[in-house]
């Protein structure tokens, strides 16, 4: 089994390895309860994480504990994803979120990633105190917007033009407060650079929305997937989910807020989630259309894996 070499002095009998289904218990001692009583996904996820040849899941192995854990996904063939770092309580103070990350950026770079970015919740000053000091600098920020399902036609402005989806795109201020991210269509919860290969994919596989007006294109949304998630009552719930939601103006807001809210009923879904820009404007024009916003904004970190000071 592969051990990873850390410039992180841990303490005598813990090392670093890729994590084992036979983990699982150990793991889920530390990680059931994190933001609360049940309030963990890694539990859910964990032998799902395991599967796969894009991804490295790496635990730090104290002998009779796991003392950390965390993930690394190749998004694309530069792009790398991380998320789940979670570190006993029992281990805490002993560098072993740093020697798992250290390990997780050169299997990444291994993999000829140049960038690798993470998510870190606004609230979350510990994990965001920690990816700062790990290397990470802020790229962007994001609220969700929740526009209710509703039956009926998609506005005829609203067209699936990719090019011209690609084109505003491009050019648009959600682009650059975004830092060119968005949602990927594989890899929940997690942010990649929109390309027009993606956004062709989107076309073929999901659906893609663009608001084409006299005076041009003046918006763009596509949907990731639908999926099932239980909500607070344990009932099943079918979620649309959208990888950018991008306009020009309150007008092309709008429309295509209301070819999502067509999409998603269309889906059979319950509930939907549309990722906007973290700025004054996306998120106004979001409450002035009642578009149900979310509580708190999340960030996105990314650090530059051709730093020789990483490694």
């Amino acid at each position: 089994m592969t051990e990873y070499a850390t410039a992180v002095d841990l303490p005598d009998g813990i090392d670093i390895r890729p994590a084992t289904h036979d983990d699982y218990d150990d793991v889920v001692a530390f990680t059931t309860d994190t933001w609360g009583e049940d309030s963990d996904y890694i539990p859910d996820i964990y032998h799902d994480w395991l599967e796969g040849d894009d991804k490295e899941t790496l635990v730090a192995d104290a002998g009779d504990a796991i003392a950390g854990i965390a993930q690394v996904v190749m998004l694309s063939e530069t792009e790398a994803w991380t998320q789940g770092m979670r570190v006993n309580p029992e281990f805490r103070g002993q560098g072993i979120g740093t020697a798992i990350n250290d390990a997780l950026f050169v299997w990444a770079s291994e993999q000829d990633a140049v960038v690798a970015r993470n998510m870190v919740f606004s609230w979350n000053q510990a994990g965001l105190g920690q990816s700062r000091a790990l290397g990470y600098d802020p790229v962007g920020q994001f609220r969700w917007l929740h526009p209710e399902p509703t039956s009926g036609d998609l506005p005829e402005s609203v067209t699936d033009n990719v090019a011209a989806g690609w084109s505003f795109w491009a050019s648009s201020d959600a682009r650059t407060e975004l830092s060119g991210l968005t949602l990927d269509m594989d890899e929940s919860w997690a942010m990649r650079e929109l390309t027009p290969t993606m956004l062709e994919r989107a076309a073929e596989e999901t659906a893609v929305f663009v608001v084409t007006r006299e005076d041009g294109t003046k918006g763009l949304a596509f949907r990731t997937r639908t999926y099932e998630r239980e909500n607070d009552e344990g009932t099943l719930e079918e979620w649309a989910e959208y990888g950018v939601g991008a306009w020009a103006d309150i007008q092309a807001a709008e429309t295509l807020l209301d070819a999502i809210a067509v999409d998603a009923a269309a889906c059979d879904a319950d509930r939907t989630r549309v990722l906007i820009p973290e700025t004054a404007r996306f998120v106004s024009d979001g409450a002035l259309l009642r578009a149900n916003i979310s509580e708190h904004p999340d960030f996105v970190l990314a650090a530059d894996l051709t730093a020789d000071s990483l490694f």
